[in-house]
């Protein structure tokens, strides 16, 4: 058992300097919390909207660095006048740990129907909340 050690050792070390090499990053970023909201503030959390409403999508990004990577993705899924799932808009942000939000309005009146937000933290697929407008 005794001659093994050094080998061991030798492989422990060389593997410790593999995993340096290859430059991994580690993140401890998550979201806590997402919610809609009729303010800026998150202070009135609703799911429905009306027409001529501004969507807020609030996200509480925590243990982030401040180079984290958030992006909103606004999706008209099932609304009057348009094709299913459609694309409406993409909003990218970097952010260390706050209470972040998404805006997205029109200058028209938001057709009635459901909608969505997808959140991607680090381009990972974190949370959607979906909402309507009536």
């Amino acid at each position: 058992m005794i001659k093994h050690k050094p080998f061991i050792l030798a492989s422990l070390l060389a593997l410790f300097a593999l995993v340096l090499a290859c430059n991994f990053s580690f993140s401890t970023a998550n979201i806590a919390e997402t919610w809609m909201s009729a303010d800026e503030e998150g202070n009135n959390r609703t799911t429905t909207f009306a027409p001529d409403a501004v969507f807020y999508a609030q996200v509480d990004l925590r243990n982030a660095s401040d180079d984290t990577k958030l992006k909103a993705v606004w999706t008209a899924v099932n609304v009057e006048g348009a094709e299913p799932n459609t694309l409406i808009n993409e909003t990218e942000t970097t952010s260390g740990s706050a209470v972040l939000h998404f805006t997205l309005s029109n200058s028209n009146p938001w057709p009635a129907g459901t909608y969505k937000v997808d959140i991607y933290l680090e381009d990972k697929l974190a949370k959607t909340l979906e909402f309507t407008v009536q």
